[in-house]
């Protein structure tokens, strides 16, 4: 990339606007629009170059900072070209992250049957289908000829954002059922759609949530997925691109909670210095004053260490072991449910192959301990102790682990706010009971 940018920036400084026009139409359009967050002042002046329809492709790529420059910068007549080449979820998109004024100039400029359309998808709630869906998709009767489905397609293929699959319909829109363009091409012409198309009755409904639509395109492995309302009307459709978009909104949003950050929709170097530390700040406030329970228990042990100074040393191992414990439990757990592998009917089964799991593991990381201490310390009683205290923390974590996530579940909150911050506090602290409360029987503390 850095060699393009190069390009571009020499034959700007040379004036050769023509060679540059040739250069920049012959990129992939994601590209361009990622060279053009490189250039500030110069952005209109590029972006002027490309060919319309081209251009209109390559601003539905571009940030949504560059996308306002842009617009603010254009005449009325430049909106109305881009937002009319522009499909229908990508204009939504767009309008749905403009200023006010902003919005108001580009409704003003743009055609009425697309206007209707954007705000069409607008009135859908922010995580629904509708909000995700087209609504530039190709409908077919089940009474056509392949022959007639082919020239209908041909004649509406600059309206359709996409052609893969197209969805057969009754007159008054209920969905019957969808075609490939595979399945057009190789068919007889005097085929009937009815008798060609298939007749599963995969879609989801315009208020769905956005991850389950993205999960049922994973699920049936298809290109586009057809969105119906109450009546089973056919309202438009999402294509495989938007529902990548979404798995990775999710998983950026999923990996945040777990890391105890608020969500941001902002990439990193575009959210300012005060809303990074206000999404973080919440919950270190809350795990710092969480410590204070781990704090407690330590105090409540004053005895112990008089006693026995040496049990001090392993206290940052077995909290650490438990905590790592617990967060890789908890992580598999969330993607598995996430994936739905894992399902709330299988929370005992889930607790029972972690038992397991757990019982293993203690026993590696005991015995290894147990060697160590032995070599280290001489000392037999002190490493039974420690080696018995790691397999309690490793059970008791793992069961922690796959235990809070499916609770969050059950009470309709989000396995992820429950992962890693919350459950190495909890885990800390019972490390510290199985530790001591261990090492007070074994070396008869008072």
């Amino acid at each position: 990339m850095e060699n393009e940018i190069e390009k571009i920036k020499a034959m700007l400084l040379l004036k050769r606007y023509a060679d540059l026009r040739v250069f920049l139409c012959s990129m992939n359009a994601a590209d361009v629009a990622a060279v053009f967050g490189e250039f500030g002042d110069d952005l209109p002046i590029l972006f002027r170059l490309l060919t319309k329809d081209f251009a209109a492709e390559v601003f539905s790529h571009m940030d949504s900072d560059e996308q306002e420059l842009l617009i603010r910068g254009f005449s009325d007549s430049e909106i109305k070209e881009v937002f009319d080449e522009l499909y229908v979820d990508d204009a939504a998109d767009i309008v749905e992250e403009m200023p006010a004024n902003v919005v108001k100039r580009i409704l003003q400029n743009t055609g009425a049957e697309k206007r209707l359309a954007i705000n069409q998808i607008l009135r859908y709630p922010e995580d629904s289908a509708g909000s995700l869906m087209t609504t530039e998709y190709i409908s077919l009767r089940p009474n056509m000829t392949a022959a007639q489905a082919i020239t209908r397609i041909r004649r509406m293929i600059s309206d359709a954002e996409t052609v893969y699959t197209c969805f057969v319909t009754a007159d008054d829109r209920t969905l019957l059922g969808s075609i490939s363009i595979r399945t057009l091409l190789v068919a007889d012409k005097d085929a009937l759609i009815s008798e060609i198309m298939d007749k599963s009755d995969i879609c989801v409904h315009t208020h769905d949530d956005r991850e389950d639509v993205a999960k049922a395109v994973k699920k049936y492995d298809c290109a586009t997925i057809p969105v119906v309302d109450d009546e089973k009307r056919l309202v438009g459709m999402v294509t495989f691109d938007d529902a990548i978009d979404v798995m990775q909104e999710e998983t950026t949003e999923d990996i945040e909670k777990m890391a105890a950050i608020a969500p941001n929709e902002e990439s990193y170097f575009k959210v300012s210095d005060i809303a990074h530390a206000r999404n973080r700040i919440i919950w270190l406030l809350i795990l710092m004053l969480s410590a204070s329970i781990t704090g407690q228990i330590l105090a409540n042990y004053e005895a112990a260490f008089a006693a026995q100074a040496i049990l001090v040393s392993f206290i940052p191992m077995l909290m650490g072991t438990g905590g790592n414990c617990g967060s890789q439990t908890a992580t598999l757990i969330i993607r598995g449910m996430s994936t739905d592998d894992i399902g709330m009917k299988d929370f005992f089964r889930v607790v029972w192959v972690e038992i397991r799991v757990a019982v293993l593991t203690s026993v590696v990381l005991g015995a290894v301990n147990a060697v160590r201490i032995i070599l280290q310390y001489h000392d037999a009683k002190l490493a039974l102790v420690v080696s018995l205290s790691i397999a309690g923390t490793v059970i008791v974590s793992q069961l922690i682990g796959c235990a809070l996530p499916m609770a969050a579940k059950r009470l309709k909150m989000d396995p992820a706010v429950m992962a890693a911050p919350l459950i190495t506090t909890i885990v800390d602290a019972a490390s510290l009971i199985i530790y001591f409360s261990i090492a007070v029987r074994f070396f008869n503390i008072g």
